[in-house]
């Protein structure tokens, strides 16, 4: 994509959510909160978000600590499964685990989420035409931030699957005109204590 000045996109996976998935858990709203003063000098020029609780919940919490930046609801920034892989695709040592664990998907998740996932990398990846650079948000799911992440590595549609991302850590993508993507920071958890850092994670991928 060709653009005049850089881009700096900070990913961000919703808070801790509900069992039920429909708000946060006290963790995840402090989580959020934490994330919002650790963003707090950041000139950014929009929080997009996705529409379900968790991740709208979260924005509004980041967005309380943060400077005149306007709140975008898109259904971009949703949950969304962004590639379905054939057996093809993938490697034969783990294919059959990763189409059983896409086996649920419906029809319609199918066929809707590619067209979302291109829609992102369109909205919110490359280089923009402006006089500055540009600061945004995407306060978003575990399976966008990966896409983002797989497309800024260049690596293969399916290789979203795989990556995994904690409630409310940071990871950020610079594009630059005329060099490739930079990832400069993921995953990282430095503005949370021990006990908020990989909620939902079981222990022994806690490293």
């Amino acid at each position: 994509m060709t653009g005049t000045a850089a881009r700096y996109l900070y990913l961000v996976r919703h808070g801790e959510a509900t069992p039920d998935e429909t708000g946060l858990t006290e963790a995840g709203r402090r989580q959020a909160t934490l994330l919002g003063r650790r963003l707090q000098d950041i000139p950014f020029a929009a929080v997009h978000h996705g529409p379900l609780p968790r991740a709208e919940q979260t924005a509004r919490l980041v967005g309380d600590q943060l400077k005149n930046a306007p709140l975008q609801v898109s259904e971009v920034a949703g949950d969304y499964i962004p590639h379905m892989p054939t057996k093809d695709e993938l490697p034969a040592e783990s294919a059959d685990f990763y189409l059983r664990f896409l086996a649920d998907a419906t029809d319609e998740e199918r066929e809707h989420g590619p067209v979302l996932a291109r829609r992102a990398l369109d909205l919110f990846t490359g280089p923009v035409d402006a006089e500055e650079d540009r600061h945004e948000l995407v306060v978003t799911h575990n399976f966008l931030v990966a896409w983002l992440v797989r497309d800024a590595m260049r690596a293969p549609e399916w290789r979203w699957l795989g990556l995994n991302y904690c409630n409310t850590a940071v990871t950020v993508i610079h594009y630059v005109p005329g060099r490739a993507p930079y990832l400069l920071i993921t995953n990282d958890m430095r503005h949370l204590p021990e006990e908020l850092r990989w909620t939902g994670f079981p222990p022994e991928v806690q490293v």
